[in-house]
């Protein structure tokens, strides 16, 4: 058996376990050591792209961290035949102009073929309706038959939407992100 005596005047000094974790919103303090850090995505818009959270006023949670990528939007949906599918829908808040891209990949489930697409606009809020400033920029990489999908982003009301057309007797999955950069007054 051995017994250890620390000197605090020889050998280094134990490093200062930190009792708090101070975000852009909130300040997370550890409950019996232990802090939780997580990480999420979020529509809301940040100059930067990336914001953290932490504490009870951030994430609800007194020992969490949440680390967020903003400017982001997602979405799925499914086509069955000519049909079309909402795979996302962006409802701005404020006044201003969005410059988005969206990143779209299509497995047709029916002929095992796959699609790979980005597009690229500019749309304008004004507190009350969306308006699309320009049709947007296609770039598709599409196999086979799968040059008969559409894709488009489409204004209603006060939303943009990304809007995705199949064609017949196919069952094509889609799935999107998107990322914005905002202006306003």
């Amino acid at each position: 058996m051995s017994q250890i005596y620390k000197s605090a005047a020889s050998g280094p000094v134990p490093p200062a376990v930190p009792t708090s974790f101070v975000t852009d919103n909130g300040t997370a303090v550890p409950a019996a050591n232990i802090l939780l850090v997580k990480a999420n995505d979020s529509t809301e818009n940040n100059a930067n792209g990336i914001l953290t959270k932490g504490g009870v006023v951030g994430t609800g949670t007194a020992n969490e961290v949440d680390v967020i990528i903003t400017n982001r939007l997602q979405g799925t949906g499914t086509t069955v035949g000519a049909t079309t599918a909402d795979v996302i829908t962006f409802s701005p808040t404020t006044i201003g102009t969005y410059a988005i891209e969206f990143r779209i990949a299509a497995y047709n489930t029916t002929s095992t073929l796959g699609s790979g697409s980005s597009i690229f606009g500019a749309i304008r809020y004004d507190g009350a309706t969306v308006i699309v400033c320009d049709i947007f920029d296609e770039i598709n990489n599409d196999e086979g038959a799968m040059s008969a999908v559409d894709i488009a982003v489409v204004a209603s009301a006060g939303s943009a939407i990304l809007r995705v057309t199949g064609y017949a007797a196919q069952t094509i999955n889609w799935s999107a992100v998107g990322l914005y950069t905002f202006v306003g007054v």
